[in-house]
């Protein structure tokens, strides 16, 4: 899969799903990448058809109201450290591409598991 991961999230999270084999960007990995603003990740999104992956309600409302970005990954963990967010994509990153492959656009993710569309 191909995904941009969004500013408040940490680079390790774009580093592991390299790792895991995806295609993964951070905002960081852009000038001035801290400073991007919702609406050009989500041109981003669209013109490189990734999914969002993002602790920011706003890209949820923008997705239910306008439909894009075209897939959204919602992490709701609130405070967590690195290494246990890592270890929840590690449990569950199958289950999460998978579900997108089966034509989810717009998933929650918090200790509970995965919620879809």
């Amino acid at each position: 899969m191909k995904f941009i991961v969004d500013t408040q999230l940490p680079p390790k999270l774009s580093v592991y799903l390299q790792s895991e084999g995806h295609d993964c960007i951070h905002t960081t990995d852009f000038e001035d990448g801290h400073l991007l603003q919702d609406t050009e990740i989500i041109e981003i999104a669209i013109e490189q058809e990734r999914t969002v992956i993002t602790k920011d309600s706003d890209f949820s409302d923008h997705y239910f109201l306008k439909g894009a970005p075209p897939k959204v990954l919602l992490l709701l963990f609130g405070n967590i450290s690195n290494k246990d967010l890592l270890a929840y994509f590690g449990q569950y990153l199958e289950n999460i591409v998978t579900a997108f492959d089966n034509g989810s656009n717009y998933i929650q993710f918090s200790r509970d598991g995965i919620a879809t569309d």
